[in-house]
């Protein structure tokens, strides 16, 4: 089960945690959202490299992602045979699952390196960019997580056991309800004057679960848009969503490009309680 928004936003000040509950990896995928599948389908027709990417060493991965998917969607047609190119399999395979899904291999000293994927939704980042790194590497950029939460999350997936997921959530801010806010598309940013009906809350829900195996890791990510002024609606969500934007260090702020209009949030959550 998603994490409601009391949950996301609680009477807390901002700070990185690995909160972390068991989610059936069945129940994560077994739920296909027609429109969205119609457009991760046009995403990986259109700009397939762009979208969806395969090094070698996810071989074994992919095989064993290909097996569980049979189970986790049954009855679903056109699931990928195991034959064809690497990056051909990820594709055919993640156009018929709505989350998008990252294969990660655990290296010497429990090390994990991101070697395949099909991300259609991402949130201002790119695929590209991320291959073949490290799991630090890939969070360097996000202020003040690999200090914080690096080792944590490190030792977490060197402990996980097969058959078992787990969920968490992270949350950000857009200017668009645009699932697919990949840099290259030059989606709509907060760099104008502050219009909360413009504004949307971008919950990404977030499975781990260990492939047997391989011992790799599946990384899905779901994501959730919601107007920003119904959210605030609920006034223990938009104490909670407040707080964590007082709180939330300037440096991250500016990383999810809510520096310019921290003030301006803070103020709208504010009057919506007051009301």
């Amino acid at each position: 089960m998603a994490l409601s928004l009391q949950e996301l936003f609680p009477d807390e000040d901002y700070r990185f945690h690995l909160t972390l509950r068991k989610v059936d990896p069945a129940e994560f995928f077994a739920h296909p959202d027609p429109e969205r599948l119609r457009q991760r389908r046009h995403w990986l027709g259109e700009t397939p490299g762009r979208y969806c990417a395969f090094l070698p060493p996810a071989r074994p991965l992919l095989d064993e992602w290909e097996m569980l998917a049979a189970g986790w969607c049954p009855g679903r047609p056109a699931l990928p045979r195991r034959d064809g190119d690497g990056g051909g399999r990820v594709a055919a395979l993640s156009a018929q699952l709505a989350p998008d899904v990252l294969l990660l291999t655990r290296g010497v000293g429990g090390a994990f390196t991101l070697v395949a994927g099909a991300v259609c939704f991402p949130s201002s980042w790119s695929l590209e960019e991320k291959m073949g790194r490290g799991l630090e590497e890939i969070h360097v950029p996000v202020p003040g997580l690999n200090p914080g939460l690096g080792p944590t999350i490190n030792q977490f997936l060197s402990r996980m056991r097969p058959g078992v997921g787990y969920g968490r959530a992270n949350w950000g801010l857009a200017a668009t309800p645009e699932l697919n806010l990949h840099p290259a598309l030059g989606r709509p940013r907060f760099d104008g004057p502050f219009d909360l009906e413009g504004t949307w809350l971008r919950i990404e829900d977030q499975l781990l679960t260990t492939l047997p195996a391989s011992g790799g890791i599946l990384f899905g990510i779901a994501i959730r848009v919601c107007p920003l002024a119904q959210v605030l609606e609920d006034p223990l969500v938009g104490a909670g969503f407040a707080r964590a934007l007082r709180s939330m260090p300037g440096e991250l702020a500016a990383y999810k490009g809510l520096a310019a209009i921290r003030p301006a949030l803070i103020a709208a959550a504010t009057a919506r309680r007051a009301a």
